[in-house]
This record gives structure tokens, C-alpha cells and sequence, in this order.
């Protein structure tokens, strides 16, 4: 048995992280500010990451054999993080996103955020700990607890006969199954490697390629609408190639499923309201 603490692990894929750990027999640690009670069988710390006397306190004496961080998006969080659990943890596995590679959209917005990720991962990345960035693909999948809406958004469109955005020449993008990235997340907290690892379902798809499995979960053809060079297109449609390279992941010897095996599931779930609301 293993002791974890996760930071964060109140909703979506932290939640399946949490129980997966607690499921495989360590001992589990979750700390958020409260928003949601977690799985039996874990002890819950309250306190806000940002406040670092309130973060102290909370963890007390505890020590960690690897701490995993869902929720670190500015090199501030990260400093502090570092200060906090330096000497009190074996291992520091952060949530990171696809988008360090390249932001997309290239808006201030996701800009901004690219940015913190990066930043937090440097900071962490010269912590006295090992450390080891978990780059994600965009994850799919659980009806509503998706809380992005984005398989939600397609679905909708193309249910209503809406026009889908997209560019003239879509490129691949990556994906993965929200168990998959928890699974992933709980498979690196018990390795030993360190540094970043990309987290990809095998097999990308353009924009029009997933639109299509939805037409045909749907029974409904999908319609597009072709944006301009630099235009706003919809949330997975990009105009270069954004797909992400799971290889070091695979070498270490972690295996994912396809894309296409479960996509059609998840697209199913997703459609039901769409389809009540169409009937």
C-alpha cells in the first residue's frame, strides 16, 4: 500500500483518478476546497491550494509518496506547491494539457493559459522532488459529467441540423476516454520515470471525421460551414496538425485503447437528450 494525495479529484476524470487509487488498495488522500464530498474510504483535507498557511495546517505532518496535482495552472500555484511539499513527498505528478505543444484557439484567453501551464511546469519541473507532467489529449466522454460540452456542443448542431464550423482543410487532433486519462494518471503515480508524457487515445481524427460518427450515431448527415483563414471555427476543428505522440507513454509500457472503440459509446451517451429533444 501506497499513500496518495490528490489535489483537487472532486469532479469528471480527478474523481475516477481517486477512486481508482483507493479500488487498487492505497491509501488516499483528496484536498479541495469542500466543493464536493469524496468517494468513501478517503480522508478528505479542506483548504485552499492558493492560501498557504491554510495549506500547512490542513496537511499537518503528512507526508506522500507521490502527490497528484489536477488543479495547477499558474507558476504561482507551482511555487507554492513547491515550497509546501518539498521533503514531504516521494513524487509530483501534475495534470497538464496538450496545448503547451502549441495553443489552440491562439486567443488571449487560451494564450494566458497555455502560458501558466508551461510556467508551472518549469517551476516544478526544477523542484527537489521528481516530477512528471501528464500532457493530455482532450478528453471525452460521461454524458454530463463532461462539464466542457464539448462532444455536447457537436451533438447538438449536428442533432438540430446545424452548420458545423470548420476549416477548409481540418487537420487531426488527439483524444482520450475520461477513464483512460484517470487510468493513465493512476498507472504514472505508480511508476517511477520522470518528465513530461503525452496521453492520447491511438488513432486521431479531423473535426469531420468525428462529426461524422455523431451524424451516424444520430442517423442525421452532418452539415459544415467553412470558416476563413484565421476565422473562429468549432472547438476541435484546427488548420494544422494537433495531434499528440504517445510513444514515450506506450515505451514505459502503458497501453491505450482506440478512439474509435469507444468514441461511438460516448457519443450514444451523449445523444440521448438530444435525441428526446428531437423526437
Amino acid at each position: 500500500m501506497r499513500n496518495f494525495l490528490v489535489i483537487g479529484g472532486s469532479r469528471y476524470f480527478g474523481r475516477h483518478l481517486v477512486t481508482s487509487l483507493r479500488d487498487a488498495g492505497h491509501r488516499v488522500t483528496v484536498l479541495n476546497r469542500g466543493s464536493a464530498a469524496p468517494p468513501p474510504g478517503v480522508v478528505h483535507l479542506l483548504a485552499d491550494r492558493d492560501d498557504e498557511a491554510r495549506l500547512r495546517t490542513a496537511l499537518g505532518r503528512r507526508s506522500f509518496d507521490v502527490v497528484l496535482d489536477q488543479v495547477c495552472y499558474t507558476p504561482e500555484q507551482a511555487t507554492l506547491a513547491r515550497r509546501v511539499f518539498t521533503g514531504t513527498t516521494g513524487r509530483y505528478v501534475m495534470t497538464s494539457t496538450m496545448e503547451v505543444h502549441d495553443p489552440a484557439p491562439p486567443t488571449r484567453e487560451a494564450a494566458g493559459y497555455v502560458r501558466g501551464k508551461r510556467e508551472a511546469e518549469a517551476v516544478l519541473a526544477a523542484a527537489e522532488f521528481p516530477f512528471v507532467a501528464v500532457r493530455s489529449a482532450h478528453v471525452l466522454g460521461g454524458g454530463a459529467a463532461e462539464f466542457t460540452g464539448r462532444l455536447a456542443h457537436y451533438v447538438g448542431r449536428i442533432g438540430s441540423g446545424a452548420p458545423v464550423d470548420v476549416h477548409e482543410a481540418p487537420r487531426p487532433t488527439s483524444f482520450i476516454h475520461h477513464h483512460e486519462i484517470a487510468d493513465f494518471l493512476r498507472w504514472t503515480a505508480e511508476q517511477s520515470f520522470t518528465g513530461p508524457v503525452d496521453a492520447a487515445s491511438d488513432g486521431a481524427l479531423t473535426v469531420t471525421e468525428l462529426c461524422e460518427l455523431i451524424g451516424e450515431g444520430l442517423g442525421r448527415r452532418p452539415r459544415y460551414r467553412t470558416v476563413g483563414a484565421g476565422g473562429p471555427a468549432s472547438p476541435f476543428s484546427f488548420d494544422r496538425d494537433y495531434a499528440l505522440d504517445n510513444s514515450r507513454a506506450t515505451a514505459l509500457g502503458f497501453r491505450f485503447t482506440r478512439t474509435a472503440d469507444w468514441l461511438p459509446g460516448e457519443i450514444a451517451e451523449a445523444a440521448r437528450p438530444a435525441l428526446r429533444d428531437h423526437v
